[in-house]
This record gives structure tokens, sequence and C-alpha cells, in this order.
């Protein structure tokens, strides 16, 4: 029984203005009509039924989620009191889960990824489903095949290859490897026996449980006692209790402590939405290579990013910089400066 967890509490501040703490990227039409955890939603549907489809957010998305996802049922959200990272909210979800579906295999995925290939990303789940469904106690993380010497994403190193599902190789992880730097990232992109950590993984609900209590036995203990609670008091338990858990994340709690971790090479045309430099290599373009999303017109300039919200925007003679309009703020920068936006953010907003 195949289940899907959705992680969808992150902030996006790397697209402020237009996201903020009240309404993160996730909640954001970024790159089409439809917002990004709508999108997310949509494609796995094609695979996993709604009602095995579950949402872990923070309460303060509560409400725009269910805008945004009128049908998916209301026990499939689960609320974090607070951020704890990764690890606490997977090993909260995985107990939630498990309740309704025993022996349910879940994959877990953020809010906020761009698949171009839906196809053939349904067919790589399946296959690692079928995985872990032969080894109830592998982790298949899903590696993305890099076609640039890439610096902002975490690798993955390959091993030994363990078994072929359908067409699929599926090796031993032999190391988990940070963001490199530009040197490095070339190193690995030449090897060939490096992917992209893209944050997506599939595993038994059992066996979160079980590795939480190994490696994380105090976020378990915690967990399990709010799971035990009964439904008249669940809701203030978990209030109660949640902020016990310790702050890590998954990988660094989990995955890179886990001896059964095997990788699945992917090739389905995935994209970290992280910057607004991806939204540039989506979006449509004019003639003169500027992405205009709104009522936008620019006159002699090239290589800009001008994003309206009510307001026609006019830009005239000016070349590689980025325009946002937000209910709250207009922001005119240089793109050079849009990996700066977080530092920019916290000089504006008190």
């Amino acid at each position: 029984m195949l289940c899907a967890l959705i992680m969808a509490g992150g902030k996006g501040e790397r697209f402020w203005p237009l996201s903020t703490d009240e309404k993160p990227k996730q909640f954001l039409k970024l790159i089409g009509d439809r917002t990004m955890i709508q999108m997310t939603v949509e494609r796995l549907e094609k695979l996993i039924p709604l009602e095995r489809i579950f949402v872990v957010t923070g309460k303060r998305y509560v409400d725009i989620l269910r805008e945004q996802l009128p049908s998916l049922p209301l026990r499939n959200i689960i609320i974090e009191p607070v951020g704890r990272n990764t690890a606490p909210c997977i090993g909260l979800s995985a107990f939630m889960i498990n309740k309704y579906y025993e022996n349910a295999s879940m994959v877990v995925l953020p809010s906020d990824h761009l698949i171009v290939n839906e196809e053939e990303f349904l067919r790589t789940v399946k296959a690692a489903d079928e995985f872990v469904d032969g080894d109830e106690e592998a982790i298949v993380t899903f590696g993305m095949k890099p076609n640039r010497p890439e610096t902002g994403y975490g690798y993955i190193k390959c091993g030994t290859k363990r078994k072929n599902i359908n067409e699929y190789g599926i090796s031993k992880v032999e190391k988990f490897v940070e963001k490199p730097n530009a040197e490095k990232a070339m190193e690995y992109l030449q090897e060939g026996n490096f992917l992209w950590n893209g944050g997506m993984f599939i595993w038994k609900c059992k066996n979160v449980l079980e590795l939480t209590k190994r490696y994380l036995s105090k976020t378990y203990d915690v967990l399990n006692q709010i799971a035990g609670t009964d439904e008249s008091e669940f809701e203030s338990i978990l209030e109660e209790k949640y902020p016990q858990v310790e702050n890590i994340s998954v990988d660094y709690g989990i995955m890179e402590k886990a001896e059964n971790m095997y990788v699945i090479p992917c090739d389905f045309g995935w994209d970290d939405i992280g910057t607004w430099y991806s939204v540039e290599r989506y979006r449509n373009k004019d003639e003169d290579n500027n992405v205009c999303v709104g009522e936008i017109r620019n006159i002699d300039g090239r290589n800009n990013i001008v994003v309206g919200n009510d307001k026609p925007i006019v830009v005239v003679g000016l070349s590689d910089v980025f325009v946002v309009e937000s209910d709250d703020i207009i922001f005119v920068g240089k793109k050079e400066d849009i990996e700066r936006i977080k530092e920019i953010k916290k000089k504006i907003v008190q």
C-alpha cells in the first residue's frame, strides 16, 4: 500500500517579496497557472488516490492549504505546532499514516519541486516502491542525473549495484556529499557516479519508526506519546509535547546513519524551484530573453525578470534586472543579487 507524504512547511525566503511567512512559495503560482503544491498533488494523484496523499505543514498554513486543496480529506493534513525540521515531522506523519494503513510504504517529497516528465516520475516511484516491498528495511532515495556542475545541491555517490527493478538499476549509497564548490561539482559531473540529492525517498512507515527509535530515541518517545493519545486529547497533547522533539533533519538524523540506503537514478526533468533563476529557466521569454509575468512592458531591455501583481509595470532601458511586485512592496534589483535575497530581506523586514 503506497502512500505519499508532502512536506509543505518551508518559508521560501529566496522568493521574497512574493513569498512571505504568511504565504510561502509552495502556495504560489511560480511557474504556471497552478500553485506548486497543487501541481505536486495533481502529479501524485495519477498513481496514488487522494485519500492516501498526506500533507504535513505548520498550523498557520492549514487554512490556505484547505483553500488550495479543498478535496484533500481533513485527516490527511498533519499539523506541526512548531517547526522542528524534517526528521520529527516525517516521524509524526509515519505514526499517523501507520494508523490508517498497516504496512504502508511512504514516498516523501517536497511540495515545491518541478517534474517535467510526469510519466517517467511515476514509473520511477513504482520501481522504488517495488524494491521496498521486497526489502522492508531499505530506504530508496531518488538521485537526479546531473546535467551541469551545480553547487546548490547536495550529491549522492553511488556504490555497488544491488538489483534491477524493471529498467532501473538501484545501487547502494556509498555516501552523501554536502553542496560542493564549483571545482568539486565539475569533478562529480565528470566521474559519472554522483547524483543530485533531490530530497525525495521511499520507505516503509514501520521502518521510519524503527530507525527514529534507534537513532533519535528522544524524538521517538515524544512522538509515541502523542500518537498514543485519545482523539479527544490529541490536539492539546500535540501542542504540549511536540516542541520537545529534536530539531534535526532526516538527512543528518537518520539517512547518513542508516545501513540500508539505496539510490535510484532519475531522469524525469527534475528541478528544485529554489530561486528566481529557476523560475527563469522554465517561464516563457520574449524575443529579448525577458521573463514577464503579469501586465509587463520591457522597452530596450534584455534578460530581465519582471513579476507583476495587479498593476502594469514598464521597464525602460534596463537589462539584467529583476522586478517583483507583491501586495506590500515593489522590489527592484540587479539579477546578480538574486542569491542575496535572504540577506537583503533581513535588512528591510524587521
